[in-house]
């Protein structure tokens, strides 16, 4: 807990012992440099952290964005307006048929040669009841693998591929061949090592059979659906989180049928890299 630069008393409050964190006192619409700085650590120390009751729009949540990283454009759906390009919407429910598979636990972009380092989730419109989202720890994933286990996969790697997503294929994604990525990638900043597979678009293990493959991929896929290593979010309009997607896997609950209308804005981030000790 502090004081910023505006006189403001901010706090961070831990969610669980694991990974996630609400940040109070903050206003992301003017945020100091100690802000800035403040929200950068609790993201570092935390995995995801979750601002509430932010009264943003397009503009200033792209501004946010800027001052926290460079930004990333999306390579997939509708961008923000000119003041905001760079800000999408993610839209689910109501009359569409469903498309998305943001319902699987998953990083974003991984079929990216350097897939976002950072996600910032923004939400404007949600249903009476449902609609949360979980996030899992990836180190924390990857320490609950056995000694053995993770001597196996420490040294793998795997393709991923945006031809796995239903949700993203479109004429685009040939801009995006699959790429080999470790299946344990070392955060650059903490040296922590994480599990980086997911089923969205991890297509296959190297160097393996196809039997594999088949049993030892979804087992590594697994270790994020135990709860001890996730916090669940019930969202308020206004609410923001943001997450440190090369250390967290996460999970929207599509448990809804009317309109659900989040924007999200990504922060660029560097090829996946294996190093260090665990």
């Amino acid at each position: 807990m502090w004081w910023n630069a505006a006189g403001v008393f901010m706090e961070v409050r831990p969610l669980t012992p694991q990974i996630g964190a609400v940040v109070v006192g903050v206003d992301l619409r003017a945020p100091t440099d100690g802000d800035v700085e403040s929200l950068h650590e609790a993201l570092i120390d935390h995995l995801v952290v979750f601002v509430p009751a932010q009264d943003l729009d397009d503009a200033a949540q792209q501004r946010f964005a800027a001052r926290l990283g460079e930004v990333e454009q999306f390579p997939f759906g509708e961008g923000g307006p000119p003041e905001a390009p760079d800000v999408h919407a993610i839209v689910t429910g109501g009359d569409a048929p469903k498309y998305s598979n943001a319902d699987v636990w998953h990083s974003d972009a991984t079929f990216m040669a350097e897939p976002p380092a950072v996600s910032i989730l923004r939400a404007v419109e949600l249903p009476p009841l449902g609609g949360d989202t979980l996030w899992a720890s990836a180190h924390a994933a990857y320490d609950s693998l056995s000694s053995m286990v993770a001597r196996l996969v420490d040294d793998m790697t795997a393709t991923h591929s945006v031809a796995k997503s239903s949700a993203h294929r479109s004429p685009v994604h040939e801009r995006f061949p699959p790429v080999q990525h470790p299946v344990v990638r070392t955060h650059p900043e903490t040296g922590r090592r994480a599990l980086f597979v997911n089923r969205n678009f991890t297509v296959r293990l190297d160097g393996v059979t196809e039997r594999e493959n088949e049993v030892l991929l979804p087992m590594l896929c697994d270790r994020f659906a135990q709860p001890d290593i996730q916090v669940r979010w019930r969202w308020s309009p206004g609410d923001v989180a943001i997450w440190d997607n090369r250390s967290t896997q996460h999970y929207a609950t599509f448990d809804y049928a009317v309109r659900r209308e989040m924007r999200r804005i990504l922060l660029r981030g560097d090829r996946p890299v294996r190093e260090g000790t665990k």
